[in-house]
């Protein structure tokens, strides 16, 4: 479903060609593009997507390459406060095109808080905490109580990668209209209109993209976003690049591995995202993971998880029939109820908000408990604004995947996909259709290459309750990366990610970020 692919990982306690200068600066691979002409689209039509060429490497300008970045006082982010006084901003200028290193810039925004210690400082430790579409800039300051003991050497740099929020963000509806998809567009169509209205939802989406952002939608996949981080890392001063990535974060962060190998510093990926999995292969992999999940949450209150799991299953369809009322007089659909049930899955702490609000639907017949987990999981304030992740992220996603599943691919999948779950296999099963509905831009890859020969150590992490990104994705992001490059750490335990959920995890990771001590590939820690 399109909102489990919003997992942003925020830290514990949150519910978020050339040598240059000697340091390796190097574009590979860039993608040739026609720009969009920003036209209204029309979404039954079909326009053919803007297609994609890969032209040799070129160097990058020394405009770009020169810059010296000017912090300042941080501004408040929409419907928030502005970080403290130990936080400064800035962006950096970079290429819309890599194809065209000396065209049309965008802008990275970025924000830093500085290492405590001066004298044993390390360098620049960059934050990405999935989504797509997570805003670094707005996460890291209320996460960074968490990454306190890596503060201590490195200055904590958060950004918004291109295409999400300040750094030129995607937008493709009003809130009127995400609010109107919300209760309208059932997400199991059961019906042949409910399918139709389903495909031209995703379709319309696509075309709304294509006209507020049609300039930067051909550009903001992840290799590109990788090729960012190493004019980042430049410009920062730094020679090698120190990571911390979670969730989608780990896939920028292995493609960052492998187009920037020799640049790879420490380098930390925790619920990490399977490589080798095209985009049914995720719905699967995710069908799976909060089954799951789910199960282990009844088993933690004393149920069957098969029955527990049917019981929720037939609670679902009654509210496809009859949506349930809630006190703000809108109405819980099947589909913000799923949204709702996926929520407090990602960590264990937020079981309870699950076990209130199932009982709230099951024995009083009323939906605000799941209703408010869902609008937590939409971006949906109290006052019906909704943020652009997840604009952002099915721009993202639609320019790194080539897949478009059909309506008959999709209702293929759902035997298959209700045996693993019958709580959330119809939903994931659809979404492989609905996602990327002809989507304007064309899909740059199968499945990403992080193959990452020649790098330094990089430290895996896979928690093996993990809903969204499970464990045997982080198996397969150590043996993509290579012998002697990924190095795996497995957490016995609940949720998505790892570090500062366990003295054992977080003792290693800090280990490595402070001292340079790698963990023996194959650690586990209970």
């Amino acid at each position: 479903m399109r909102a489990y692919r919003r997992a942003v990982r925020a830290g514990a306690g949150l519910l978020a060609a050339s040598l240059l200068a000697g340091c390796g600066l190097l574009t590979t691979e860039a993608e040739e593009t026609e720009p969009a002409d920003g036209r209204p689209g029309d979404a039954a039509a079909s326009p053919p997507p803007v297609l994609r060429e890969t032209p040799k490497a070129s160097p990058l300008p020394a405009a770009l390459t020169s810059q010296r970045p000017d912090w300042q006082r941080c501004e408040a982010p929409r419907g928030g406060s502005a970080p403290g006084a130990d936080w400064r901003c800035t962006s950096v200028e970079v290429p819309l095109n890599y194809a065209k290193p000396s065209g049309e810039t965008i802008s990275i925004a970025l924000i830093r808080k500085q290492a405590r210690d001066k004298d044993r400082r390390i360098g620049s430790l960059l934050f990405n905490f999935g989504g797509p579409g997570g805003s670094g800039v707005e996460i890291l300051p209320r996460a960074a109580s968490s990454y306190g003991n890596l503060n201590s050497r490195y200055d904590l740099v958060g950004f918004d990668p291109r295409g999400v929020a300040a750094s030129s963000g995607v937008r493709c509806r009003t809130d009127e209209e995400q609010e109107q998809a919300f209760r309208s567009v059932d997400l199991t169509p059961d019906t042949a209109a409910e399918e139709a209205a389903f495909i031209k939802d995703g379709a319309d989406f696509g075309a709304g993209c294509l006209r507020r952002s049609g300039k930067v939608l051909p550009h903001v996949g992840t290799s590109n976003a990788a090729r960012d981080l190493d004019l980042i890392r430049h410009v920062l001063g730094d020679d090698k690049l120190s990571y911390f990535g979670f969730s989608y974060g780990t896939e920028l962060g292995g493609t960052y591995a492998h187009l920037f190998p020799r640049n790879v510093g420490r380098t930390v990926l925790d619920a990490v995202v399977d490589p080798t999995a095209d985009g049914i292969g995720h719905a699967r992999n995710q069908t799976t993971g909060f089954q799951r999940a789910l199960e282990n949450y009844l088993k933690d209150r004393g149920q069957d998880p098969k029955a527990g799991s049917e019981r929720i299953a037939r609670m679902l369809a009654q509210i496809d029939g009859k949506p349930l009322p809630t006190s703000s007089g809108r109405e819980l659909t099947e589909s913000l109820a799923i949204t709702g049930i996926v929520t407090p899955l990602y960590s264990r702490t937020n079981w309870p908000a699950l076990t209130a609000a199932l009982d709230e639907a099951e024995n009083k017949g009323t939906g605000d408990g799941l209703l408010h987990l869902a609008d937590s999981y939409n971006g949906r304030d109290a006052q019906g604004r909704y943020d652009t992740q997840a604009h952002s992220q099915r721009a993202i996603s639609c320019a790194d995947s080539k897949a478009r599943p059909t309506v008959d691919e999709a209702r293929a999948l759902l035997p298959e996909f209700r045996r693993l779950s019958p709580v959330f296999g119809p939903f994931l099963a659809w979404d492989t259709a609905g996602w990327c509905a002809q989507w304007p831009v064309e899909g740059e890859h199968e499945t990403p290459e992080t193959s990452a020969p020649g790098a330094g150590p990089i430290l895996v992490i896979g928690t093996t309750g993990d809903p969204a990104t499970p464990y045997e994705g982080a198996q397969r992001m150590a043996d993509e990366l290579g012998k002697g490059v990924g190095i795996m750490l497995t957490n016995k335990g609940e949720g998505h990610g790892a570090y500062g959920e366990g003295d054992c995890v977080t003792r290693a990771v800090d280990s490595y970020f402070l001292d340079g001590k790698v963990p023996k590939d194959g650690t586990t820690c209970g």
